[in-house]
């Protein structure tokens, strides 16, 4: 058995991998927020936000993690196409969940759907990223740790859509997305414990592109437009504030005086 490190860089890639699962949920939560008070066109397109922000939240705290995942006696690369289908899976599947709970009708049902739905695929991205390793020898997973992990990313997803649900105000949505960053690290870290590898060295060359030739550019990109997002988050008025403006604009045509 090879020997296994998760925090090859020590607290670095676990602080780093754990901040940007709770910005992505952050903002999506935020989005989901907006969307709920919109309508038409802009409520389809806070979701969507939502989705790409949680989603992209997610499989970027995975990969930076990895960063740090390091097996004695074997180098380790990444089937690109594998990967970024990893990524497709996580948006969509998340878009799936927000979907529910900004459209269902029952509230109840949309969030058990949503919940049940959103954790199984972060749990395939998770599995499907781990599928994407190429290295010298045999990677196997223990199938309670791999059945806890699921659990967790379930419980994890539905207290997130929970959360979108119920809590409205600035601070409460930072809260939650601290909690929800939590879970979604304790789930990866979980389905990293199911993980044993059966080294066997060998001289053949790995395909696939190294961490830092492929993981951590796409990671930076990633990151960088969780933060652009959530500069345009910021930045655009909430319904509330739409409304007193129009209020204003209705009662400053109402006092000017009639020709």
């Amino acid at each position: 058995m090879g020997h296994l490190d998760h925090a090859a860089y020590g607290w670095l890639t676990p602080v780093l991998s754990y901040a940007m699962a709770s910005i992505g949920a952050a903002l999506g939560l935020r989005c989901t927020v907006r969307a709920l008070a919109a309508t038409g066109a802009s409520r389809r397109n806070w979701l969507l936000t939502a989705a790409s922000a949680i989603g992209t939240g997610i499989w970027t705290m995975h990969f930076v993690a990895m960063l740090g995942f390091h097996v004695t006696g074997t180098e380790i690369r990444y089937h690109v196409p594998l990967t970024i289908l990893s990524l497709l899976v996580a948006v969509l599947v998340v878009g799936a969940g927000v979907f529910a709970v900004g459209y269902g009708r029952n509230r109840g049902r949309a969030l058990v759907l949503g919940g049940l739905t959103t954790g199984l695929g972060v749990a395939s991205m998770h599995y499907l990223g781990m599928a994407a390793l190429r290295l010298h020898g045999q990677v196997t997973y223990r199938p309670l740790t791999v059945g806890l992990s699921v659990a967790i990313a379930v419980i994890a997803a539905t207290a997130a859509l929970w959360a979108a649900l119920n809590i409205k105000s600035p601070v409460a949505v930072a809260g939650a997305s601290l909690v929800m960053g939590a879970a979604v690290s304790s789930m990866h870290y979980t389905g990293m414990a199911a993980v044993a590898v059966r080294v066997a060295p060998s001289d053949a060359a790995l395909s696939g592109a190294t961490a830092m030739q492929f993981i951590f550019p796409l990671a930076v990109g990633l990151g960088s437009y969780l933060f652009i997002t959530a500069a345009f988050v910021a930045l655009s008025p909430t319904a509330d504030e739409r409304a007193a403006s129009a209020s204003a604009r209705n009662l400053g045509d109402a006092a000017l005086p009639a020709r």
